[in-house]
């Protein structure tokens, strides 16, 4: 078992579903009979203790349901859970759930056997995988003798030999660093990429923030050999006092015209690869949703302040960025969302990524859960973990009298508090 760890976060859940697979989604079978269940009405709650308003609503399912009549006409036989078809397209990809693996960039957790042991599992789930920024101008690409377990290449070459034909797909990240270093030139002309890209199956995913820290770059700790190979490309501070720096990124400069035409440069030069975005939670994140999408972006990312797996400013993840819930809010009284909206913000289990998908999203992202369930098991913890989201999704979804994730709506959750939801009170 890896000591990786995440304070705040339901740790402990997510690792006893990545040993028990689906059975997890249940309490434990030897207190059926014994146990009376149902007083903690669950809910989780921010770090700083807030409640989660995303974790508040209700999900509302209805008495009449025309849906399972049309299902029941359809098969000619009461439906039920299990033929919810979770298969959603993503970004341009074909995806076996509405679910991604979130950008996983340079930090530490990610590196190492441990990322490409969560690209192996990823990859054999057929669910598409974002590679996150910085891996190239830390790690290498994988070309010239680099540690083939924290160089791109590597992660690449692991989930592409585990998948399907005909589902999932890698998003690669790029930052200011990243431009400089090339890195989606490296990769639409790398001959290991071709596969993805033949099969339509590679995107570049145009990161503007994180979630983690909203306006600042990626940040790591790095020891001083490290330090002194890095200088000349990122900012070095040396706030620790015994060795180790701080190591930033530049967050980049965006305005509306500025994304377009990044945009723009990113369809001209790379015609064959998806264009992706990555938004994080600011206060005018739907403008910005709708420039990318307006522009052409084939899927646009938003981070909750809730998100994010780097290392950040203890200050950020308690105060700084808007949580997903008033991400989705906003997004939904704009006008109509990115026709491929992609949220992540503490995603772990069905109920919140049931709420996501209803109030807009057409997929989730799966950052620390990914990470602390292939921490667990290596091997199979990951599969372990998605086949219970799995079960919870088709459980939810057909309790709503639905059966694909793309029919969920804003109908379909409740809460006094949340504006604008016709179904509240």
């Amino acid at each position: 078992m890896s000591d990786l760890s995440a304070p705040g976060f339901p740790e402990e859940d997510v690792r006893r579903r990545a040993r028990a697979g689906a059975a997890a989604a249940f309490p434990p079978p030897g207190d059926y009979g014994r146990v009376l269940f149902g007083a903690d009405h669950g809910g989780d709650r921010r770090p700083d203790g807030v409640p989660d308003a995303l974790d508040a609503l209700r999900i509302t399912p209805p008495v009449f349901m025309p849906q399972r009549l049309a299902r029941l006409i359809g098969l000619g036989r009461e439906p039920d859970y299990r033929d919810v078809e979770l298969a959603t397209p993503i970004g341009g990809f074909s995806s076996s759930m509405p679910v991604y693996v979130s950008a996983l960039g340079s930090t530490r957790a990610a590196g190492g056997d441990l990322g490409l042991a969560l690209s192996r599992q990823a990859g054999g789930l057929g669910l598409p995988m974002v590679i996150g920024e910085n891996v190239v101008p830390m790690n290498g690409y994988g070309r010239l003798g680099e540690a083939a377990d924290r160089a791109l290449l590597g992660r690449l070459r692991a989930y592409a030999g585990e998948l399907p034909d005909g589902r999932g797909g890698v998003a690669v990240q790029q930052s200011t660093e990243d431009a400089d270093a090339e890195v989606w030139n490296l990769v639409y002309s790398d001959p290991a990429a071709l596969p993805l890209l033949e099969s339509g199956r590679l995107a570049f995913e145009l990161k503007l923030g994180q979630g983690a820290k909203p306006g600042l770059g990626g940040m790591t700790v790095l020891d001083a050999e490290a330090a002194g190979r890095l200088g000349d490309r990122y900012g070095l501070d040396d706030v620790f006092g015994d060795g180790r720096v701080l190591r930033s990124s530049t967050p980049g400069t965006f305005t509306a015209e500025i994304l377009r035409q990044q945009i723009r440069l990113m369809r001209n030069n790379f015609p064959r690869a998806r264009v992706w975005v990555k938004l994080h939670p600011g206060r005018d994140v739907a403008e910005a949703a709708r420039v990318a999408a307006e522009a052409g972006a084939d899927a646009v990312t938003v981070d909750g302040a809730e998100g994010g797996t780097g290392w950040a400013p203890g200050a950020f993840p308690a105060q700084v960025g808007l949580p997903l819930a008033e991400c989705l809010r906003r997004l939904a009284t704009a006008g109509p969302p990115p026709p491929c909206l992609l949220v992540s913000g503490r995603i772990w289990e069905g109920g919140r990524a049931v709420k996501s998908l209803a109030l807009g999203a057409r997929a989730v992202g799966l950052g620390r859960a990914a990470l602390l369930a292939t921490a667990e098991d290596p091997e199979s913890g990951l599969i372990r973990f998605a086949e219970c989201l799995a079960l919870e999704l088709r459980l939810l979804i057909s309790a709503l009298g639905k059966y694909a994730p793309d029919v969920l709506d804003r109908d379909d959750v409740w809460s006094p508090d949340f504006p604008g939801n016709p179904a509240g009170g």
